[in-house]
């Protein structure tokens, strides 16, 4: 009898990676929305997407707007949208990203993440290993909040000093 095995996330961590290399990659793979790029000082994470990464997310993204419009709290969420900065040599595409504090002039406009400022939290799902340690990456970015799923429980992290406690 057949069996439907849901495959985990394909990852590969590759070292050595130039920026305009990543930016070509980033272009090249504009329509597919499964696959995520992450970008730190020469190492590129390349990830293509499963149902089990998937559910969690959606779960917890789902969560975030509930509480936000039960608080009567305005957002914009921008699902995984791409955060670069040449500057930094870093680029990160979240599982989610969320906008409370500048929701409306963010919805207003396209971000440009070499200026306009981080989403106000970030949700990561982290159902395979190894991955890069985003937690640089998004510190050098200064996002202030991270929701980090993993093993089946969900971490809250704040940015302290430039480190998540």
């Amino acid at each position: 009898m057949a069996t439907l095995v849901t495959p985990v996330e394909h990852k590969v961590i590759l070292h050595g990676v130039s920026w305009e290399t990543y930016e070509r990659l980033l272009n090249e793979h504009q329509e597919s929305p499964g696959t995520h790029f992450i970008y730190d000082e020469g190492a590129l994470e390349i990830m293509v997407l499963s149902r089990r990464h998937e559910e969690p997310n959606r779960d917890l993204a789902m969560l975030v707007q509930l509480v936000a419009a039960e608080l009567g709290i305005d957002f914009h969420q921008l699902g995984s949208t791409t955060f670069k900065r040449e500057r930094l040599q870093k680029g990160f595409e979240p599982d989610s990203a969320f906008y409370f504090a500048r929701a409306p002039e963010t919805e207003a406009r396209e971000l440009d993440a070499e200026i306009d400022p981080p989403p106000d939290l970030i949700v990561e799902v982290d159902v395979t290993s190894p991955s890069l340690n985003r937690f640089p990456i998004f510190a050098a970015f200064r996002v202030p909040e991270v929701w980090r799923y993993h093993q089946s429980r969900v971490t809250f992290y704040r940015l302290e000093s430039g480190r998540y406690v």
